[in-house]
């Protein structure tokens, strides 16, 4: 199983960071390692004193599939959760300054946070709405209508480079809104109005 994410997919957020606007997806893998479900808890890592939230619709493969024509993706996916992309702003910072790869700030044990799916029901006129609360307070939401791509053109773009296989999970892109964490604060993740994590960083 992989873990397959999207950077830059909300203009807004792409913007708050300073990053151009990306003409194609911009992927980046995690372990298998990078996992984190079942509402457990986020220990803060001792090499960073930056780590950010960033609060993400996830799609989970639920078939293989290599080179897959965009008309055909939705078939590929069929469930949905929101997740968190945690990110050592500070080591990313690092990296990119000196023009080398940052996955040691996203690709660290336990950056992946899901929480439970529930079945894929989209609507393409509505989109799909998600949110994240910080210690009881809402700090992101956003809807996938908002994305620069489509689910559809994300399958589409990834497969040509990696086999998609049962299992693996595509994060899709944050909006804007992203943030600091701290040890002690709770975080609640809603799909919709449904509340699918909630956990605390330790």
């Amino acid at each position: 199983m992989k873990i397959i994410c999207i950077g830059r997919n909300y203009s807004e957020h792409a913007k708050e960071l300073k990053n151009e606007i990306p003409d194609k997806p911009v992927v980046f893998l995690k372990p298998q390692t990078a996992l984190l479900k079942d509402n457990k808890p986020f220990y803060y890592p001792e090499w960073t004193k930056d780590l950010h939230y960033e609060t993400e619709l996830v799609l989970k493969v639920c078939k293989q599939g290599k080179y897959i024509d965009e008309k055909f993706a939705r078939k590929y996916f069929d469930e949905v959760t929101v997740g968190i992309d945690f990110t050592a702003r500070d080591l990313q910072s690092q990296q990119k300054t000196k023009g080398l790869p940052w996955e040691i700030a996203k690709a660290f044990d336990n950056s992946a946070v899901i929480g439970e799916f529930r079945k894929a029901t989209i609507d393409g006129d509505n989109g799909i709405n998600f949110s994240m609360n910080l210690n009881g307070i809402e700090v992101q939401k956003g809807n996938t209508n908002e994305t620069l791509f489509s689910f559809e053109k994300i399958i589409a773009y990834a497969s040509q480079f990696f086999t998609l296989q049962t299992g693996d999970l595509i994060f899709t892109g944050t909006p804007a809104g992203v943030g600091a964490v701290k040890i002690g604060d709770r975080l609640e993740g809603f799909l919709e109005s449904e509340k699918v994590f909630d956990f605390e960083v330790k």
